[in-house]
């Protein structure tokens, strides 16, 4: 199931996330749409797959992942197909508004709450096994769709991220998907009991009520916001941003494609280390690192500043896919795991949603991106404080 749920994370985030930034010069170029215009598609994908994020999460408490997210990866192939034949900009907007949904039903928020349910002992391992696979959506369909983009235009890409969408993950939600690990007679961890055993002590999981009147649950609501907003509004504005400084179209899509690489290190690095010392304090210098890769693009000369911003950026896009579900699961436990991550993640979009298009307009407004580069920053050391500041001053597990 962690091995199934690894590559179709790896395409959805490929095509429903990364790929995006690609198509923004070549849908402007045909259509005559703004950066401002063509962000905001994506800003909206992002506030409708928040705001989604709760009734996914209460759904998959009550009935589980597998239909879920089947329906969710029929779902995406289509609006992906249908964004291929797009003329006009309200039409684009009503696309990525259902993206948005595909999004809450296919990516990472559902696919760790099937970890955490299924998992307990190895549930760290787990997560990365998937995370390790999906940090190379980037490497691969950046340089992947920029290559068919080139060679038969972006209409015809799209068709083509269309149908590996469908294939890569529609089979594997509907084949290997299943509810609980008790509805086939297993533990967490893929265990079984021995007749007339009893079974391990449940792990014990606060309430959604309750863990919405801990400072905690805000706290981490905050930091979250914060870094997610910089992540993303960087992730969109990616290629372009990148151009601007002056730097050719193949060694963009190389240092993109390495961003993945450099994800898959920080999970490496943050995995071992989250069983050593306190999750909070981890994911805390983990977030700063958002910050010192905008500071080093922006004031470091040339190629040291590019590669100082991969590095950095890559080190902290890769922990926090681990830190979000790795906090929640850790502070709050998995019986209503979906419910609790669904409610931060509601708060989270009213914020990140912001993210890309506020890059756009501010792009617009001064001529480049230096003064969004300066705001991205300050947001990422503001996030870094806020998770160090959600360490429990008292346990909140119940029992």
């Amino acid at each position: 199931m962690a091995w199934a749920l690894a590559v179709t994370q790896t395409i959805g985030f490929g095509v429903l996330y990364y790929a995006f930034g690609v198509f923004v010069k070549p849908m402007e170029s045909e259509l005559g749409w703004s950066r401002a215009e063509t962000s905001a598609a994506f800003s909206l994908a992002l506030l409708v797959s928040g705001l989604a994020a709760l009734p996914v999460g209460r759904w998959f408490d009550r009935h589980g992942a597998r239909a879920l997210m089947t329906a969710g990866s029929i779902w995406g192939a289509l609006l992906i197909w249908g964004w291929a034949h797009v003329q006009s900009l309200a039409a684009f907007y009503l696309l990525w508004a259902g993206l948005g949904l595909a999004m809450a039903m296919v990516l990472y928020e559902v696919a760790f709450a099937v970890l955490a349910v299924w998992f307990r002992r190895y549930r760290p391992r787990a997560m990365l096994v998937v995370t390790l696979m999906a940090g190379l959506a980037s490497t691969i369909f950046v340089p992947l769709t920029t290559w068919l983009v080139q060679i038969i235009g972006w209409r015809e890409a799209l068709e083509i991220l269309a149908l590996i969408f469908a294939l890569g993950t529609i089979p594997l939600h509907a084949l290997v998907l299943r509810r609980r690990p008790e509805d086939i007679g297993q533990m967490p961890d893929g265990e079984y009991f021995e007749g007339g055993s009893a079974p391990p002590r449940q792990e014990t999981s606060v309430g959604a009520r309750e863990a919405l009147r801990q400072p905690t649950f805000w706290w981490l609501t905050l930091g979250f916001a914060l870094s997610r907003a910089t992540s993303i509004a960087l992730t969109a504005h990616m290629v372009p941003l990148l151009s601007e400084k002056g730097f050719t179209s193949a060694l963009v899509a190389l240092a993109v494609g390495a961003v993945g690489v450099v994800q898959l290190v920080g999970r490496l690095v943050y995995t071992p280390f989250s069983e050593r010392v306190s999750l909070f304090q981890l994911s805390a210098a983990f977030m700063a690192c958002y910050a010192l890769g905008l500071l080093g693009l922006q004031l470091l000369p040339g190629m040291l500043g590019l590669w100082a911003f991969v590095l950095f950026f890559g080190l902290a896009n890769g922990s926090i896919s681990l830190a979000k579900p790795a906090l929640i699961a850790e502070t709050y436990g998995p019986q209503h795991y979906g419910t609790i991550s669904g409610s931060m993640s509601s708060v989270v979009a009213i914020v990140q949603t912001l993210a890309p298009f506020a890059a756009g307009a501010l792009h617009g407004l001064s001529g480049d991106y230096t003064l969004a580069l300066w705001l991205f920053a300050m947001l990422a050391f503001l996030s870094a404080m806020a998770i160090w500041q959600a360490r429990p001053k008292a346990a909140l597990l119940q029992s």
